[in-house]
């Protein structure tokens, strides 16, 4: 027969079998002042475990040997009330039950440890110390991982926990209208303001003016709408003494609102709180959930938190946008996945040692990729460059050897600036190349094309260009300006003060016609320019600008003759065959 623990308020607690030490501890209905287990007195509510279903189901069996006074084992074990003698403390315990029993039938989730890049996201079950598909030394870094048991009754995730398919034209544009930005160049890059839902992740160096230009986005947006501002590295006084700085009033809008907080959850409280129409969050690394093991900017917390303020502006409605820090390589720290997961990524780029400030757009799901707009940092803040060409060409000294103007395309803005080249004997027989905002690769394609085609002996030279203001050129348009900046250094020929050069250099020596060629002759027209030299035209298109005379080369030998003035003869409109 089988022996258990009796428990009541006359009887002291016995222990007479191992499977009674086990239901004196799941036996929270044991009546106030008796000791089931040892001495050691039961609450008259919920003081101990219940009972794992396989317990409950062999002890079943043995109903008849439970003591009468055990009203909990009377009700719930032996499966029914049967006679008297149970009073309103079993159907307290009946009651209560069914659910301690669901909760203590859970399955522990399993720990296991791995190992996860920092800055590609790979997981492996050792650790390495070069990572095999960024190829980055020492960022791999163990975690601590909780496996979720399955057939568990999680809160379903998603954008709004249940989703609904409509058809496409029931679907209501209202709230894709764009909130305007009173910062002119910021809106531009944007795609002509701010779609409400959106998140924005904004990425730069260290000190280059994230969160000075933020703020003061807070600052002219609050002036419309209810904006949260979110800080993880500064202080609420901070941010009011760099405030006080920007703003150009004593009196703050009444609608910004600032928090210190790096807790996720307790951002999503104020959220439900302030209710804002624009969430800004500085910064992703900082921001952790309570639940995850791992430290504050690893890559799974900062997938995670993005994926949670993706579902809080996608659901709630609310623009988000997220600061993000870069790694030496230039890319945001963090999962790759960090840029797919946004709907828009912007880069502040420039020289910390320099004023000017470039907001460069390099993915957006609302407007034209690789916007960019200007800025210039003064003592009050970023100041929006209207006309950035004249700025970059404002202190260039005119008739210098080495100095040539491109025409270059940053999404739909066309801008001038000012190719400096330099050539001098190489001191160590390897010459070098040196280029500071053009790409290497396309600096030595250029100089082979030099010396073989044109011509000059660039074997035994050092090779230096530079784009004024900072600026990083990546499309060919501007070959044919790096081309002439570095055969006038050579040839101590300066180019022609009034001419631009517009054109893509092939390894034969011929000049071919880059894209957007009409937008970039009229940009250099309203500057004052008087004469561009362009790649021939071998399809009809739409007409030049007649405010400007276009010379037309056929090959980058011809093209150089042209800018150092040494065929005079040319008339406006004339091609060069």
């Amino acid at each position: 027969m089988f022996s258990f623990l009796v428990c009541s308020s006359r009887t002291n607690a016995r222990m007479l079998s191992p499977m009674g030490r086990r239901l004196s501890r799941h036996c929270p209905g044991a009546l106030p002042g008796s000791t089931p287990l040892g001495g050691q007195a039961a609450t008259s509510r919920g003081g101990y475990e219940p009972p794992s279903a396989g317990l409950a189901t062999r002890v079943a069996k043995h109903s008849h040997t439970l003591a009468p006074h055990c009203v909990w084992c009377t009700y719930a074990l032996a499966g029914s009330a049967r006679g008297a003698g149970v009073d309103d403390m079993s159907r307290r315990c009946a009651d209560i039950f069914p659910s301690f029993l669901e909760r203590y039938n859970q399955p522990m989730p399993k720990t296991h440890t791995r190992f996860v890049c920092q800055q590609c996201g790979r997981v492996s079950a050792g650790f390495m110390g070069k990572c095999p598909q960024c190829g980055s030394f020492n960022s791999m870094v163990e975690e601590i991982v909780f496996d979720e048991p399955s057939g568990g009754k999680n809160a379903p995730r998603g954008l709004s926990g249940r989703s609904t398919p409509h058809r496409l034209s029931d679907v209501s544009m209202d709230a894709e209208d764009r909130i305007p930005v009173p910062i002119g160049e910021f809106s531009r890059v944007l795609g002509g303001g701010l779609v409400p839902g959106s998140i924005v992740l904004v990425g730069g160096d260290p000190g280059i003016g994230k969160s000075t230009l933020m703020l003061q986005v807070a600052l002219e947006m609050a002036t419309r709408l209810r904006v949260l501002y979110v800080s993880g590295e500064e202080s609420e006084r901070q941010i009011k003494m760099r405030a006080n700085r920007i703003a150009s009033s004593a009196k703050f809008p009444a609608d910004l609102f600032l928090v210190t907080e790096t807790n996720l959850e307790t951002i999503f409280e104020h959220v439900t709180v302030v209710k804002p129409d624009l969430l800004i969050v500085d910064s992703i690394q900082t921001v952790y959930i309570p639940e995850m093991d791992s430290a504050a900017g690893s890559v799974s917390q900062v997938r995670e938190s993005a994926n949670r303020l993706r579902e809080l502006a996608k659901s709630s409605g609310p623009a988000v946008f997220v600061i993000g820090h870069v790694t030496k390589e230039g890319t945001i720290a963090g999962p790759r996945v960090l840029e797919h997961i946004v709907d828009t990524v912007l880069y502040l780029e420039g020289d910390r040692f320099q004023a000017y400030r470039l907001l460069r757009s390099v993915k957006n799901r609302f407007g034209a990729t690789a916007e960019v707009g200007v800025f210039e940092m003064v003592e009050h803040g970023l100041v929006e460059v209207t006309n950035p060409s004249e700025a970059f060409l404002a202190e260039r000294m005119v008739n210098a050897a080495g100095s040539a103007i491109a025409v270059t395309l940053e999404g739909t803005r066309p801008l001038l600036v000012e190719v400096q080249g330099l050539t001098s004997a190489a001191q160590f027989g390897n010459a070098r190349r040196t280029p500071n905002g053009v790409d290497y690769n396309r600096l030595l394609m250029i100089a082979a094309v030099l010396t073989r085609r044109v011509g000059l002996k660039l074997g035994e030279a050092d090779i230096f260009v530079n784009v004024v203001g900072g600026l990083k050129i990546d499309e060919p348009a501007a070959d044919l300006a790096i081309a002439a900046a570095v055969a006038s250094s050579m040839r101590d020929l300066p180019v022609r003060a009034d001419t631009v050069l517009i054109g893509e250099i092939g390894l034969a020596g011929e000049l071919r016609m880059p894209g957007q060629m009409p937008v970039r002759l009229r940009e250099a027209a309203k500057l004052g320019f008087k004469t561009a030299i362009v790649p021939k035209r071998l399809r009809k298109g739409e007409p030049w600008p007649s405010d400007l005379e276009i010379v037309e080369a056929r090959s980058v030998h011809q093209a150089l003759e042209l800018a150092f003035g040494i065929q005079r003869d040319i008339t406006k409109g004339r091609k060069v065959a």
